[in-house]
């Protein structure tokens, strides 16, 4: 029940995703072409997330692989995974893509692991060394998911720098000053 308000949940349940309606529905509207109020089986258009799940659950509408995850994007991902800009593709990448995987197609798993293994290092790396001018070009990038990694990693070293340059690195334990009474 905790993700239940997480607004980042919410919106990587907006995405659209292609559907292809196994049956006839009736009394529907999706959009202005179907002025009937009917669906007819075979009708391919883009629903949310959301709804797409369900009808999914419920044998309704087999779903189709998005755009974000498209041939396309898989081989730009295997050139050079690090320059690629997932984030005007789908800016929760990663999350929306182990929701949809079980559904669609089960090799989004192994695009979103190889993505992630080659952009964690990169984010790590830049999140360590690079200025804040650079950073912000490079910040247009990421989805959310390596924003947050990437604000992680710069707080974990300014909080390591602060340690390594503040006061002594080994304080007494207030316990150790105090004498033994004296045995008597």
């Amino acid at each position: 029940m905790a993700n239940y308000y997480d607004i980042d949940g919410i919106l990587v349940e907006e995405e659209f995703v292609p559907v292809v309606f196994q049956k006839a529905i009736n009394g529907v509207k999706i959009d202005e072409s179907t002025e009937k109020g009917h669906v007819e089986q075979g009708s391919k258009t883009e629903l949310p997330f959301w709804l797409a799940h369900e009808l999914h659950m419920r044998q309704a509408v087999s779903i189709g692989v998005p755009a974000c995850f498209n041939q396309k994007t898989r081989l730009e991902i295997q050139a050079d995974a690090a320059c690629v800009d997932l984030r005007s593709r789908c800016p929760y990448f990663y999350e929306f893509g182990c929701k949809l995987a079980p559904l669609c197609d089960k090799s989004i798993g192994l695009l979103l692991a190889y993505a992630f293994r080659i952009r964690y290092k990169e984010v790590l790396h830049k999140a360590h060394t690079t200025g804040f001018a650079a950073a912000s070009k490079f910040l247009m990038l990421l989805t959310k998911e390596e924003s947050y990694m990437y604000e992680a990693a710069q707080s974990s070293m300014a909080a390591f720098k602060k340690w390594r340059m503040g006061g002594p690195r080994l304080q007494r334990a207030s316990i150790l000053g105090r004498k033994r009474k004296p045995a008597e």
